[in-house]
């Protein structure tokens, strides 16, 4: 039997689009300050209405209420958009939850996330993290890396490590509870943002 050439492209295409259906969005781990610091618009925002045409090569676009800009220009922005699937990259929103949001400004000034971005509820984060949203900009010239495995080696003095992964550790302590912020000698360092304050 011989191929023809439009049965070869035919067959081609297939395969190429069923490698393609398996590829997930994957995200390598960034501590939340790091996402910061890349995000060009942080903001708290309430979301409402979602528009969903049902077409995978369109974006998902959230009406948002916003609340407040901890990042970014002091705009009113009324609606982010999302991928249309969660394969590729998309990310679900609740409808009347206000989140914190770390997200991209596109070219013609539309919101843009991702999975790989931050976005959480904002009750949900902890006295903590909320608070270490105004310590964030202080560390955008440091860097985070990440240890898997000890020794962990630091590569110079503007670099905190994030061992949040070792064995033993408290799984998301650092990602949680810290902020690495450059200290007046010019090197950066952990610093730990307070706790819940208690009433006396």
């Amino acid at each position: 039997m011989s191929w023809t050439v439009a049965s070869s492209v035919l067959v081609l295409l297939c395969w190429w689009g069923l490698q393609e259906g398996t590829h997930a969005c994957t995200c390598l781990p960034r501590h939340p300050q790091e996402i910061f610091c890349q995000s060009d618009v942080v903001i708290t925002a309430k979301v409402g209405k979602v528009k969903d045409d049902g077409d995978f090569a369109q974006p998902i676009k959230y009406d948002i209420k916003l609340t407040r800009t901890f990042k970014g220009p002091e705009r009113l922005f009324h609606a982010i958009y999302t991928a249309s699937s969660s394969a590729a990259c998309g990310v679900f929103l609740s409808k009347d939850t206000e989140y914190l949001l770390m997200a991209k400004l596109y070219p013609d000034n539309t919101l843009h996330i991702s999975s790989c971005d931050f976005y959480q509820p904002w009750q949900a984060l902890s006295y903590t993290q909320k608070s270490l949203l105004d310590r964030y900009q202080q560390g955008c010239s440091c860097k985070i890396e990440p240890c898997y495995a000890l020794p962990c080696d630091v590569s110079g003095p503007n670099v905190c490590q994030w061992t949040d992964f070792l064995p033993g550790t408290h799984k998301g302590n650092q990602a949680q509870n810290y902020a690495c912020v450059k200290r007046r000698d010019r090197t950066c360092a952990w610093y730990q943002g307070p706790a819940y304050p208690v009433k006396g």
